[in-house]
Formats: C-alpha cells, sequence, structure tokens
C-alpha cells in the first residue's frame, strides 16, 4: 500500500474542513492532522483505557531501528484500572517480554497494537471486540512519574507507528498553506 495517496487524501479532507485562513505571504502556513497508518483504520479504534486518559509521553521513535526511542505512548491511570483492547482482533501473545506482562492483539488490517504492564486477563487466540477488557494495569512502568502507566504500542510489520494516530489524535504537522514544499 502506498502512503502518498491516502496521505493526499487526508490532507485534502483536512484542509477542506478548515476554517479559511488569511495568507500572509508564500510561507503561510496551516495547522493540519497527522495521517493515519491507514485510511478509515482511526474509526474503528478506541483509548484502551477507560475515558480518555491523560498522555504522558508521547511517541518519539529514534532516528534508527537500533537506537533508543520511545516506540509506543505512556497513559496514566491507577493500578488495576482495567485495559481495553484498542480496537477489533486477535490476542496473539499474553505473557512476560523482559520480566513484563504483555498483551498484544493482531487486528485484521496488518496492525498489532500491544499493552503493557498488563496482567493478562485473555488467553492467545481468543477474538476481541474494541473495548473488550484484556486485563489489569499494574503499577510500575520505567519512566512513568505516575504511580501506573499503560505503555500502548503499535506496529505494522517492523515498523512502529504512533499509536495515537488511531484516534487522530497523532503529531501535528505545519505544511505550507499553497502546497508547494520548500
Amino acid at each position: 500500500m502506498r502512503p502518498f495517496p491516502i496521505l493526499a487524501a487526508v490532507l485534502g479532507i483536512v484542509l477542506a474542513a478548515a476554517p479559511p485562513v488569511a495568507a500572509a505571504g508564500p510561507r503561510a502556513t496551516a495547522t493540519v492532522a497527522a495521517p493515519v497508518p491507514d485510511a478509515g483504520v482511526h474509526v474503528s479504534f478506541r483509548w484502551p483505557l477507560p475515558g480518555t486518559p491523560p498522555v504522558v509521553r508521547r511517541f518519539d521513535p529514534p532516528p534508527q531501528p537500533w537506537l533508543p526511542g520511545h516506540r509506543g505512548v505512556d497513559l496514566a491511570a491507577a493500578p488495576g484500572t482495567p485495559v481495553l483492547a484498542a480496537g477489533t482482533g486477535t490476542v496473539t501473545f499474553a505473557g512476560a517480554v523482559a520480566g513484563r506482562p504483555v498483551v498484544t492483539v493482531g487486528h485484521d488490517d496488518g496492525l498489532r497494537t500491544t499493552y503493557e504492564p498488563v496482567r493478562p486477563g485473555v488467553e492467545v487466540g481468543v477474538r476481541v471486540a474494541a473495548g473488550t477488557p484484556i486485563g489489569l494495569l499494574r503499577a510500575g512502568h520505567p519512566g512513568c512519574a505516575a504511580t501506573a502507566c499503560l505503555h500502548w504500542g503499535l506496529r505494522r510489520g517492523d515498523t512502529y507507528l504512533d499509536p495515537l494516530a488511531l484516534l487522530g489524535r497523532g503529531p501535528v504537522r505545519l505544511l505550507p498553506l499553497d502546497g508547494v514544499l520548500r
């Protein structure tokens, strides 16, 4: 799948819906939403915690795959909070990775969401709908200043993506109003 036609479609929709902006010359910019990992994907996904949890650390991928970075987002919640499947899919992993409890859900569109530290409440092979409880949040996520944080990850193949893009909340990008990148 080529991302450019999807990006152009998303940007066209966003720009068409945006209020008019007075141009300040050829380099004026407008704020537009970030592209989602696949056209329409964000419609069937939801927050992996009840309500709208605070994002305490955003997606910050490294410039090279082998370098350190933050390959997901951290969402603050109380220990014991139910963790919910962000989208419909099949549980492909429920166990420990490097001593931390992790649940992974594979989605029909080739995406995989990961959740940790989560005490699994589901077994591998179980089909879940968006919003289905898959476990309970545990305290102690490294680098989280809150009592407990859910590290929510998203991958397509070997590529890490920003899971907030599933909700239409990815990073904001500034583009020239005239559409010409300089």
